[in-house]
């Protein structure tokens, strides 16, 4: 409830949220013994930037708090430093999925940040920078991104992940045009809730994933920050989410959403079943027909998933030795879920031909021009992973076809 006197100054009580003096994307939430100002920013503009500075300047808060992991704020802070990574040291700094999730949810957005001479996360690393300069402390309240992925790939099942994979592909070939007029019009709410419930009714457990449970994450590490007035600089899509939590004053157990879980034992079950079946068949046959003829069907499995991986290495131009080791990998890996023969041939490429990160920064453009794929080290590892392993899979079939024919 809030409160009008005669002077027109307004009262915040308990449990209301309203707009500040800075206007609808800065939302005061009062409750008495804690002051949240929580500014709803588009990743990409710099008006957000601004107006995070313009806040916390005003306010100087006891704490500022931003929608950024540790892994994400270092790669926004250390840019330089991550420049000068090879893939290879990245990986061992086990820093791969990060930033490869950050390619995947980005690149678009990376995209229209160049349009507008914005760099993505400028408002976050603003935020960053500008409570350093008045020496107050920041809050890292986003929950760590690989868990997020984590969680969202094992949650969706292998129609969902097919579908997630198309829509973000298809993004990165987006040419809208995006001005600073049509991100305002993005921002506003009731454009936010439609995005939301778009995303919702297309894939639930992406939203839950990605936006509902980091709202809980969020709001939890808010109220955990130490002082009276805190400053929350967080994503237009997550403000609706996080007024509404701290609202209800709901206690959230974060174990609970940082846990990864499972993937679905049908994945299991066929990964494992299509092995048995082609072990057992040969088997078979050697029982029944002669160890000679099993030994035919063993040599017509290995060219079958070889020559199909090692075209398709070629075709993507890999290292000779990648596309040696993709013959000679795609008959074992086919035989196993453990590991695939496009994460052997794409692995063996790395090694030999690493991309450094810069090429990370410009894959949203390459990817687009479809030279680029066989340019760009990184897409050309991608390539390789894709057109080898698309040859295992074809081998796979063939060879289990003919195999399993052969029985009768």
């Amino acid at each position: 409830m809030i409160s009008i006197p005669l002077s027109g100054e307004l009262v915040f009580m308990p449990n209301a949220v309203v707009d500040s003096e800075y206007g609808p994307d800065v939302k005061v939430f009062d409750n008495g013994v804690k002051k949240y100002f929580i500014i709803g920013t588009a990743h990409i503009s710099k008006k957000s930037a601004n107006l995070v500075r313009t806040v916390i300047e005003k306010e100087k808060p006891d704490r500022v708090c931003i929608e950024l992991d540790s892994q994400r704020y270092k790669a926004l802070s250390e840019k330089k430093k991550w420049d000068s990574l090879t893939l290879k040291e990245v990986m061992k700094q086990k820093q791969l999925s990060t930033l490869l999730i950050n390619i995947l949810l980005s690149s678009y957005q990376k995209k229209l940040g160049e349009k507008l001479g914005v760099i993505p996360g400028i408002e976050l690393l603003e935020a960053a920078n500008t409570a350093k300069e008045l020496s107050i402390p920041i809050e890292l309240c986003d929950r760590d991104v690989r868990i997020t992925l984590k969680r969202a790939w094992n949650f969706m099942s292998f129609w969902n992940k097919l579908k997630f994979l198309t829509v973000s592909l298809a993004g990165l070939f987006e040419q809208e045009e995006i001005t600073e007029a049509k991100l305002e019009e993005i921002k506003e709410t009731d454009v936010l809730n439609e995005l939301m419930a778009q995303l919702g009714k297309s894939l639930p457990i992406l939203k839950t994933v990605l936006i509902d449970e980091r709202d809980s994450y969020l709001t939890t590490k808010m109220k955990a920050a130490e002082g009276e007035v805190i400053v929350s600089v967080v994503g237009a899509g997550h403000v609706k989410g996080i007024c509404n939590k701290l609202i209800e004053n709901e206690e959230i157990d974060l174990k609970e959403i940082e846990k990864i879980p499972p993937p679905p034992i049908t994945g299991k079950i066929i990964g494992w079943g299509i092995p048995l079946i082609i072990v057992a068949s040969i088997i078979f046959i050697g029982l029944t027909k002669g160890f000679d003829e099993a030994g035919s069907n063993v040599i017509y499995w290995i060219l079958a998933n070889g020559i199909p991986s090692a075209i398709g290495t070629l075709l993507a131009l890999g290292h000779p030795i990648t596309i040696i080791t993709a013959f000679l990998a795609a008959p074992l890996t086919s035989l196993t879920p453990v590991i695939g023969a496009g994460y052997v041939a794409a692995f063996i490429q790395l090694y030999f031909a690493p991309p450094v990160v810069k090429e990370f920064e410009t894959v949203s453009e390459d990817i687009g021009k479809f030279g680029m794929w066989w340019k760009n080290k990184l897409l050309k590892i991608l390539l390789v992973f894709i057109l080898s392993g698309l040859g295992s899979v074809i081998g796979t079939y063939v060879g289990a076809y003919e195999i399993i024919s052969n029985i009768f």
